[in-house]
């Protein structure tokens, strides 16, 4: 696994909603989110890449393990029967291609254990960036469900105050009201119904009227 994939999964493992949001100016912190869960999965699907070139490395160098001692066993027989045939030529050249096997296997063996090390490093990684994954989306969760009950406790404050200011307003239009049937004797100022304002109306004209007829009484008792 290449060092620069390698500081990558070790950088989205070690950050956090909070570093992620703090380190980026003028970004919404749930676009922050969603950028990092984006890169998680780039991530998971880069290392699964290295995880399937590491398999097929096992599988290559699994296989010409089997071969090689499969041809060391072999060469064994042959050059036994080499020599019960006389022939310490052939058994001498079997001997040969058998030491420059055993030279390589023991390569073969550590590269396996090597593939090994590396396929469960991998698997480790892709293990870690899913993990870091459902963490990072149940903190996206939760952000946008605080965002909710945010707007929510914003609009139900908005509610209360609207109420109250309603209520204050039915409070001092009552109060107006009953000062006006004190001093008057008739019904709300404004806010009746349409026969009340007839009433007002007519009651007004009679009052014109009547001052009419006093003011017209006083001039004809002048004498």
């Amino acid at each position: 696994m290449s060092e620069t994939l390698t500081s990558r999964v070790g950088r989205l493992i070690a950050g956090s909603f909070h570093a992620l949001v703090d380190a980026v100016e003028n970004v919404a912190p749930e676009q922050v989110m969603e950028q990092a869960i984006r890169e998680i999965e780039s991530a998971i699907g880069d290392v699964r890449n290295d995880l399937g070139t590491v398999e097929a490395q096992r599988h290559l160098a699994a296989k010409r393990l089997a071969e090689e001692s499969a041809r060391h066993e072999q060469l064994t027989e042959q050059a036994t029967l080499a020599v019960d045939q006389g022939r310490e030529d052939l058994a001498s050249a079997a001997i040969e291609r058998q030491i420059d096997i055993e030279a390589q296997l023991p390569i073969l063996e550590s590269r396996l254990a090597d593939l090994a090390e590396d396929k469960a490093r991998l698997e480790g990684y892709v293990t870690a960036l899913l993990a870091k994954k459902r963490e990072m989306r149940d903190a996206l969760a939760d952000y946008r469900k605080s965002l909710e009950r945010t707007a929510k406790a914003t609009a139900e404050a908005a509610g209360e105050f609207s109420g109250r200011v309603q209520d204050r307003a039915e409070r001092a239009t009552d109060a107006f009201d009953r000062v006006f049937r004190r001093q008057t004797g008739l019904g709300p100022a404004a806010g009746g119904s349409a026969h009340s304002a007839a009433q007002l109306a007519e009651l007004e004209e009679l009052t014109r009227r009547n001052r009419v007829q006093e003011r017209l009484a006083q001039l004809k008792a002048k004498p």
